[in-house]
């Protein structure tokens, strides 16, 4: 089983073309899957996309009253798919964003590499795109020095991104070494991202990469991407349990 989890907050612009591209993907590729949508305290028409939906897809929603951000979003949804997966070994989950800036087509590139063998697939951005804007450029250019010493404890090239398929069986026993009382991510944004491979990694036999491009000409809302904001929570990433215990292992 494939577990699509997209949380969302204010996206009913582009959730309702992404569910359908989801549709069509999934329905190529022949392989059982569930969408599972975390509906973050939308105040726009979110939940009204997502209704329309529930008689086409198989497809659960999780709503949230108060938002709680990308993060803990990000890791209420993986819990879930943790919670419910029945082949811990076979099944994975997929994070994907719902401004339709990642293409639903490479999540089948992402599962054919988890089914060769991989525990986790990180989708890394194609560095030659000329489609991202340039405060999201700067940024990433200037992240390995946010970062400093957590950088050299990560696996792939590109740490920052979200796109990303997850073997249940690694989320499981991250969560059972965490507890729970004990996040797996306390960050948020692309910190969120970085924090939550460092944590699953241990965890992994192995670890693969896939090189795709974003498409932030298809985002019809404005960005919520700050690069002073990111690059002061990639810095304070050094202070999370898990930026410590690396800082301990390099002293």
């Amino acid at each position: 089983m494939v577990y699509i989890c997209i949380p969302a907050r204010d996206e009913a612009e582009t959730l309702g073309v992404l569910l359908w591209k989801i549709r069509k993907v999934m329905g190529e590729f022949e392989r059982d899957y569930r969408v599972m949508v975390l509906d973050d305290a939308s105040s726009d028409s979110t939940a009204e996309v997502l209704e329309r939906y529930r008689k086409v897809l198989p497809l659960t929603v999780i709503r949230n009253e108060e938002g709680v951000g990308y993060g803990r979003g990000m890791e209420q949804l993986l819990r879930q798919v943790a919670e419910v997966a029945s082949y811990p070994k076979r099944d994975c989950a997929v994070m994907l964003q719902a401004d339709f800036t990642e293409d639903p087509e490479d999540m089948v590139s992402l599962v054919k590499l988890l089914e060769g063998g991989a525990d986790i697939v990180a989708g890394c951005m194609d560095r030659k795109s000329d489609a991202v804007p340039r405060n999201r450029w700067a940024a990433r250019l200037l992240a390995p020095v946010a970062m400093r010493r957590v950088r050299k404890r990560l696996t792939v090239s590109d740490p920052l991104s979200g796109l990303r398929a997850y073997r249940v069986v690694v989320l499981r026993k991250a969560l059972r070494v965490r507890g729970e009382d004990r996040p797996l991510v306390t960050s948020d944004g692309w910190a969120a991202n970085v924090e939550l491979l460092g944590v699953l990694t241990p965890h992994a036999r192995r670890v693969a990469e896939l090189s795709f491009s974003p498409r932030f000409e298809l985002q019809t809302r404005p960005s919520r991407f700050r690069a002073g904001k990111t690059l002061l929570a990639l810095a304070r990433l050094r202070s999370t349990s898990w930026g410590e215990a690396v800082v301990a292992d390099a002293d």
